[in-house]
């Protein structure tokens, strides 16, 4: 659902495709995970097998076979750590988007001007710590309720 908004496809002008709700997807269930890590607690397995499980049954939705869907299921594995292990600069306490891992993703918003990357990366930051004041049991669940300033969820 959170990525899908608005914001996203009208606002900042992506491809609104499968290609890019995934790496959306990818970028605000990272954000979870390193909300869990800084408050000292184990991400939950099965949201992350969940997150899998829908992509896997969405894939073969479209009509994917058993081998295409074993290697795009790898291939997004190795796509999620990519931005989870990248997604953020981990020396300091405030959460800050890293710009070269968006890039890399998003071209549109290198090719554009600053105001769009910035809108970008405030949506995340705020999303960041709509996250963190979330108690974590809940997180997942709630983070849907994310509303932002400049689009709808």
């Amino acid at each position: 659902m959170l990525s899908r908004n608005i914001l996203f496809y009208e606002k900042l002008n992506l491809e609104d495709n499968f290609e890019t709700r995934i790496y959306l997807m990818f970028i605000h269930f990272s954000i979870m995970m390193k909300v869990s890590k800084r408050k000292g607690i184990k991400f939950d397995q099965s949201s992350y097998d969940l997150l899998f499980h829908n992509i896997e049954n969405n894939l073969r939705e479209l009509g994917f076979g058993d081998v295409s869907v074993n290697k795009k299921m790898k291939d997004f594995n190795k796509l999620l750590y990519d931005i989870l292990l990248k997604i953020s600069n981990e020396d300091n306490k405030d959460f800050k988007l890293n710009k070269n891992l968006v890039f890399k993703y998003f071209n549109v918003l290198k090719n554009n001007n600053e105001v769009k990357y910035s809108l970008f990366e405030k949506y995340f930051t705020e999303f960041y710590n709509f996250c963190f004041e979330l108690p974590y049991e809940n997180m997942i669940r709630d983070a849907i309720k994310f509303k932002d300033n400049y689009g709808s969820t």
